[in-house]
């Protein structure tokens, strides 16, 4: 009764904003840009893994302020994934906003990006770290005020010549990339709910490389 009268007056209950211990929700945040140019390029493979992180949980995007988000439980946690739609170079402000709306702390939010730095495939997580020229990195430090705040780097290789780091970055993974592309990424969520549900130190002791 209570919640047809609630959802007749507009009340019913948003699962993206319910009422729960701080210390138990998170915000998992895939760098990328929107676009179906921008699809399978290597510069958005963290919208790639907050994917497969959506599909595994069998959650729906739904489109919603400065990002498309979606809402996970695991081990009792509330995780809400997030793809900005600012684009790359403005991710600080989709950042902010969803974790001052979701009053998730800063220790409970990851931020997922391509680290080309980084041997293709390979899995750094840390609490801290400068934004090492990546402008989305470079973005959220700007706008969160510091550089501590928890990031996976995805390392995406950087087999490019002079003047060519651009179309790199935004090119398409290779076919021989494509062949181990799903290993990394599933990886890459497992590290992230570990993450969430055992915590920076043990996940980073078990998966770093």
């Amino acid at each position: 009764m209570w919640a047809w009268i609630r959802g007749l007056l507009g009340l019913e209950h948003n699962p993206v904003v319910e009422d729960i211990d701080p210390n138990m929700k998170y915000l998992i945040v895939g760098l990328g840009n929107i676009g179906g140019e921008y699809d399978n390029t290597r510069h958005n493979i963290g919208f790639d893994v907050v994917d497969h992180l959506a599909a595994e949980k069998e959650s729906t995007w739904k489109v919603d302020k400065l990002g498309s988000i979606a809402v996970i439980k695991h081990k009792g946690r509330s995780i809400t994934l997030l793809k900005p739609s600012t684009y790359m170079n403005r991710s600080g402000k989709a950042v902010k906003y969803w974790m001052d709306k979701l009053k998730v702390q800063k220790d409970n939010t990851m931020i997922v990006v391509d680290d080309l730095h980084l041997d293709y495939g390979k899995l750094r997580m840390r609490a801290k770290g400068s934004d090492a020229g990546h402008n989305g990195l470079k973005d959220i430090q700007q706008v969160l005020g510091g550089s501590k705040y928890p990031r996976l780097k995805v390392g995406i290789g950087n087999d490019f010549g002079p003047g060519q780091q651009v179309d790199y970055v935004l090119g398409k993974w290779s076919s021989q990339e494509r062949e181990t592309l799903p290993q990394i990424i599933q990886k890459a969520s497992d590290m992230c709910l570990s993450y969430v549900s055992i915590g920076m130190n043990r996940t980073m002791n078990s998966f770093n490389e």
